[in-house]
C-alpha cells in the first residue's frame, strides 16, 4: 500500500487552492479570479494560520497566482469559442476548472495529468465532496520518475492527437531540469496544428523588482526545505529559444507585468502581482 505521504497532494497544490481562495475571502471585489471549490478539496483545516497565508506580507505571491490562473482560463474560454474541444493541464495538483465552470467544461474533454498518488486522492475528494468524476473529465496518472511517456498515456484515455488543444503548464517548470523542459516542449509541438501551449517560468533573481527578490529567497528556501527545490529559471529569451528548437515557431513572451495591467489596474486596494513569473505562449 503506498504510504498517505505519496497519495496527498503535493504542498505547492495544497498553497496554490489556498491563495485562490484567499483572494475572495479576503481581498476587495471586483475579484480577478473565484475559487473557493479549492479550499475545500486542500486537505488544511488550520490555513489561515500558516504563516505563508498571511494577508499582507503574501498579498503579492496570491494576486500572482490568480493572475496567472485567470489568463490562462481566458485563453481556455476563447479557444473553447473557437471550437477547440480539448484541454491539458500538465501538472493539474488541485485545479477545479471542471468544478467551477461546467457551462464550459461540458462543451470540453478535460485531461488533468499528474502523479498517480495525488490524482488518486484528488478523485476520491471529489467523489467525497459530490462533485464526482463527469464523462468529460479524464484523470491521467503519469509516474514521471519511471519515465512513463505523459503523452502515451493521455491518448489511452481519449486524447485525439488529431485534433487541436488547449495545454497549459502552471508553476511546474521551475522544479524541472532544461532538458526535461524541452522534452515536454517538443512534444507537445508533434500536437495538432491550431493546439496552443501557455507555460510559466520563473525569471533569474537579477530581472525582478528589487522589493520582490526577498520573497523570491524565501520561497527557494521553503521549496528546498520541503524536498521540492527550485532547479530552473530562465530568461525570456532562454525560455523563447527553448521553444523554437522545440519547434514551436509561433511562440511569444507574456510578461506578468502584463497581467498585472490587464487585471489589477485601477484597484482601490493596491493589491498587485509580484514579479518574478513570466509566461511562455506558443502555438502549433
Amino acid at each position: 500500500m503506498a504510504d498517505r505521504r505519496t497519495e496527498a497532494p503535493d504542498s505547492t497544490a495544497v498553497r496554490v487552492a489556498l491563495w485562490r481562495a484567499m483572494h475572495v475571502q479576503v481581498d476587495s471585489p471586483p475579484h480577478v479570479f473565484e475559487d473557493e471549490i479549492g479550499l475545500r478539496l486542500a486537505p488544511d483545516d488550520g490555513w489561515r494560520r500558516r504563516p505563508d497565508m498571511d494577508p499582507l506580507t503574501t498579498s503579492g505571491f496570491r494576486a500572482a497566482v490568480v493572475a496567472r490562473a485567470r489568463f490562462i482560463e481566458d485563453l481556455v474560454v476563447e479557444q473553447a469559442g473557437q471550437g477547440v474541444d480539448q484541454y491539458v493541464v500538465l501538472g493539474a495538483g488541485l485545479d477545479t476548472f471542471a468544478q467551477r465552470r461546467p457551462e464550459i467544461a461540458s462543451r470540453l474533454r478535460v485531461f488533468e495529468v499528474d502523479r498517480p498518488g495525488p490524482q488518486a486522492w484528488k478523485r476520491r475528494r471529489l467523489i467525497e465532496l459530490g462533485h464526482g468524476i463527469p464523462d468529460g473529465l479524464r484523470l491521467v496518472p503519469v509516474d514521471f520518475e519511471a519515465d512513463d511517456s505523459w503523452t502515451e498515456r493521455l491518448t489511452a484515455a481519449g486524447f485525439d492527437p488529431a485534433r487541436p488543444a488547449v495545454v497549459v503548464s502552471t508553476g511546474v517548470t521551475m522544479y524541472l531540469t532544461r532538458d526535461a523542459t524541452a522534452a515536454t516542449l517538443g512534444r507537445i509541438a508533434s500536437f495538432a496544428p491550431g493546439s496552443t501551449l501557455a507555460m510559466t517560468f520563473l525569471l533569474p533573481t537579477e530581472l525582478l523588482d528589487d522589493a520582490d527578490r526577498p520573497g523570491l529567497q524565501k520561497s527557494e528556501e521553503g521549496a528546498r526545505a520541503s524536498g521540492t527545490p527550485f532547479v530552473s529559471f530562465y530568461t525570456p529569451q532562454e525560455m523563447l529559444a527553448l521553444a523554437q528548437e522545440a519547434g514551436l515557431a509561433d511562440a511569444r513572451h507574456v510578461p506578468g507585468s502584463l497581467l498585472a495591467e490587464r487585471y489589477f489596474a485601477d484597484r482601490a486596494d493596491g493589491l498587485r502581482p509580484s514579479s518574478g513569473e513570466d509566461l511562455l505562449l506558443a502555438t502549433t
